[in-house]
């Protein structure tokens, strides 16, 4: 029987110090090309990523080297917090980065009894506020420094016990121009917003697009709408080739709402509509969203 691989022995090190010991990781995901553990001593906890020996569907190590740039390049900014970084470098397969650990639910099962057809209480409407708001003015530290995160979806962002959201995985994140990008080619296609694919579909595999602000603000209302209704904002089969989902998400055709949603909030479905408004330069800023 096999064991769980264990974080590279450089992560620990770093984090031997800061966390005290005895140290204790546990495998918290292992797919794609990369494994991120939860590790946890005296003192606290952290999360732990790098790319699995061997690689994967992309270039993981390259990935997490790139997400450690990004932090160092966002926490310089004032848009990231100066303690979540903990560290990062080289191991003998790749590249690891440690973070600071943030426990919350992802935002899937945060948002689960809302979509109930009773869901309507006063203590939901209240979370799902609370998380719309708090995930809008997360972004907008990264838009008013010159970034986008560019992979605004749910299992990217955790919701703490007091409904507040917070972002993480920077790996793909677009800001100022870095050399050593690899390009940008989108993420998670139930979040893209539809300008990002319609550039998608125009150029090469190898060419880099930009994402911008707005398109984290579609990213932001996709999620809202998928969370709170089970259904993802554009409709297209699940297995329908790559290309034709991003032809429907370039058309920017929406779900009805209205006739989507377990119950009525027209607060929250006007904060849904206005950030899946497709064009662009139409959209609310997520500092806009923040303030309510």
């Amino acid at each position: 029987m096999g064991h769980d691989p264990h974080p590279p022995a450089e992560a620990l090190t770093c984090l031997g110090d800061r966390l005290g010991g005895p140290i204790s990781a546990r495998l918290v995901s292992d797919r794609r090309g990369s494994r991120a553990w939860k590790v946890r001593g005296p003192r606290g906890a952290a999360a732990v990523k790098a790319n699995a020996p061997g690689g994967g569907e992309r270039d993981k190590a390259a990935e997490t080297a790139q997400e450690d740039r990004h932090l160092r390049a966002l926490t310089a900014a004032g848009a990231v917090g100066a303690g979540y970084r903990l560290g990062g470098g080289t191991w003998d397969a790749g590249q690891w980065l440690a973070v600071e650990w943030v426990e919350g639910a992802l935002l899937w099962h945060a948002l689960a009894p809302a979509r109930e057809a009773d869901g309507d209480t006063p203590a939901l409407r209240a979370l799902l506020l609370t998380v719309a708001r708090t995930w809008a003015a997360a972004l907008s530290g990264l838009h008013e420094a010159g970034w986008a995160h560019a992979d605004v979806q749910p299992t990217n962002t955790l919701i703490t016990g007091t409904g507040t959201a917070t972002v993480i995985d920077y790996a793909l994140a677009c800001g100022p121009a870095d050399p050593l990008r690899l390009p940008y080619r989108g993420a998670l296609v139930h979040t893209l917003a539809p300008e990002v694919a319609g550039r998608l579909l125009a150029t090469a595999d190898d060419h880099h697009v930009q994402a911008a602000p707005p398109s984290d603000v579609w990213g932001l209302g996709a999620s809202l709408f998928w969370c709170w209704t089970g259904r993802r904002p554009i409709r297209y089969e699940s297995d329908a080739p790559f290309n034709d989902k991003l032809g429907r998400i370039a058309s920017g055709d929406a779900l009805d709402l209205a006739a989507e949603r377990p119950w009525s909030f027209p607060e929250f479905e006007e904060i849904i509509t206005a950030c899946l408004t497709t064009n662009p330069a139409l959209r609310p800023s997520a500092r806009a969203l923040a303030i309510g």
